[in-house]
């Protein structure tokens, strides 16, 4: 697997836009890198910016970056809401895919000593790529901010991991590190009071407050105060102003969304807001956040409603959208907010992405692709839908409202197949692909020739894959539609029986795909196993469509 590494400079300025564009620019120039999220906070004077890539050409972008922003950027005029200590403020390294915590933390040590050697800049580790624990805490380490860093860094305990001993007052320092994917989410208040944000932030934060009794701090046997913690794990949070909105705000850092997920420090602020006589009127998502905490923040409120969750994704973002008020201080556009849908290759899904009229014309075209094998897919698709269509009205039908979860399971079964059905559109004409590029290899010598029929295989038992994937999946799909003929709505069984009928196709539609492509695949053994094994779900899938059938057929009655 090719190593993904996300990188997540904070630069401190958010108001300039010529220099923010001068910053990106050092990051777009590295090839390997892509930059997916600038997001620029004029109350915070202060700039997120997202990019990932391969590892080395993520360092290289980065350093470029921090020294870019060092010349442009002048602390000794720098002023902002955000808690801040540097030109570039902080530079985290997120592992992404194919690459461990370990790995990453020491390309951060690497981006580290190159900053404090070449760029003589004062660096500091945190997280994962500091290796004493008593200094690994970003807020640590910059607590007393710019201002007081002028005396901090001559502390022992303060030395920088890298670079001079010297604070510099046009740049200021840096902290770089590695650490687990963070959400930045600011929850809008209906006051303008930072001391009440603060006194939230303090509820809910997993640090809390420091007790007190009549007003004095109360220590513990070693002298150091003892802390209530607040209500939610791994959350860090402050209270603060933003005049740009006119309101106040609780800025968080949800340092583990496994442990706390967005909807759930939400709901809890809400909470807490309402026990000190003040309302949640929205929020806000920094930078960008992984698909998952947003289908599931909308399966919470869903939930919380008794509705199906069996929706689909697009529908389940929105629901997440309007239930945190995510679009109150500007429009919240998923596509470039959600990392996976900056990461994807659109490529892979440009069937699916079509409208009908233009999927039909393009199989009516000269084109061999899309062909049969997509077309089965799609067809078992609709026939899924229709299936979570009786599931999805059958939990909201009037009378069944403690049957409401029952069906929301069948339904959000009914969208898992409709979604892998959707995928499989694709991924048949991309697998046709493959085969018209593998025949089109150069076959001059006896190198090439071997090498041609190697890929021709290769390609063939794709081919023969992913058809025979539509089976599984079009038959497996079949038992929510026989649960919807026989105790779903009743005025919906008709749509139940189309639904039967689709299913049927995409098998027996597939099936011909997986035969066709298996006469020309040369692991003869391989082919006697996956056309038993065809035929055995055509047979099953043919008994099924004709059960469910005589359900329909039965409860329409004429």
């Amino acid at each position: 697997m090719q190593q993904i590494i996300e990188c997540v400079p904070n630069f401190s300025e958010g108001n300039d836009l010529n220099i923010i564009r001068q910053i990106t620019a050092e990051i777009e120039s590295v090839e390997g890198v892509r930059l997916l999220n600038v997001d620029p906070g004029k109350a915070t004077n202060r700039t997120v910016v997202t990019f990932v890539g391969n590892p080395d050409a993520v360092i290289r972008a980065a350093f470029l970056a921090i020294q870019k922003a060092g010349e442009l950027i002048d602390m000794s005029r720098h002023k902002g809401e955000h808690p801040r200590m540097g030109a570039t403020d902080v530079c985290p390294l997120i592992p992404i895919a194919g690459i461990s915590m370990e790995e990453t933390a020491k390309y951060a040590q690497q981006l580290a000593k190159r900053v404090g050697e070449e760029l003589d800049l004062p660096v500091y580790l945190y997280e994962a790529a500091q290796p004493d624990k008593s200094r690994n805490n970003l807020s640590h380490i910059r607590a007393g901010e710019y201002e007081g860093f002028f005396k901090k860094i001559k502390e022992p305990q303060w030395r920088p991991d890298f670079g001079p001993i010297e604070f510099d007052p046009k740049r200021g320092a840096t902290v770089i590190g590695a650490r687990d994917f963070l959400v930045a989410y600011n929850i809008n208040l209906n006051t303008t009071s930072t001391r009440r944000a603060n006194a939230i932030a303090f509820d809910v934060r997993e640090a809390g407050r420091v007790k007190k009794v009549d007003g004095k701090v109360v220590n513990d046997q070693n002298g150091k105060p003892v802390s209530i913690p607040g209500s939610l794990r791994s959350v860090k949070a402050i209270g603060w102003y933003i005049e740009e909105y006119g309101v106040a705000q609780i800025s968080m850092n949800l340092t583990n969304i496994n442990i706390t997920p967005v909807h759930i420090a939400f709901d809890e602020v809400c909470r807490k807001a309402e026990a000190r006589g003040i309302r949640v009127t929205g929020s806000e998502l920094v930078g960008l956040v992984p698909l998952a905490s947003l289908i599931e923040a909308g399966k919470y409120f869903l939930r919380k409603q008794e509705r199906s969750i069996g929706v689909s994704e697009k529908e389940l973002i929105k629901i997440a959208v309007k239930s945190m008020g995510l679009d109150e201080l500007g429009p919240f556009k998923p596509e470039e907010r959600v990392i996976e849908y900056l990461l994807r290759d659109k490529s892979n899904s440009r069937m699916a992405s079509l409208s009908l009229a233009d999927f039909a014309d393009e199989t009516s075209s000269e084109s061999p692709a899309p062909g049969g094998g997509s077309i089965a897919a799609y067809i078992g698709s609709l026939g899924v839908a229709l299936a979570g269509m009786v599931a999805n009205l059958s939990s909201h039908k009037k009378g069944w409202d403690e049957r409401w979860e029952e069906f929301s399971q069948w339904a959000e079964k009914a969208e898992r197949h409709k979604s892998e059905l959707l995928r499989l559109v694709d991924q048949d004409t991309i697998a046709f692909n493959h085969i018209m590029l593998a025949f089109g290899l150069p076959k001059a010598t006896d190198a090439e020739k071997s090498t041609r029929t190697n890929a021709i295989q290769e390609a063939t038992k794709f081919a023969i894959d992913i058809p025979f994937r539509v089976m599984q999946t079009a038959f497996e799909s079949m038992e929510v539609i026989k649960a919807m003929a026989e105790s779903g709505n009743p005025n919906s069984v008709s749509d139940a029986g189309v639904g039967a009928l689709c299913a049927r196709s995409s098998v027996m539609g597939a099936f011909m795909n997986v035969r066709i492509n298996a006469a020309g695949y040369d692991d003869k053994n391989f082919v006697a196993d996956v056309l038993s094994r065809g035929k055995e779900i055509e047979n099953k899938t043919i008994a099924l469509e004709n059960d469910i059938l005589k359900i329909v057929n039965g409860k329409i009655g004429n």
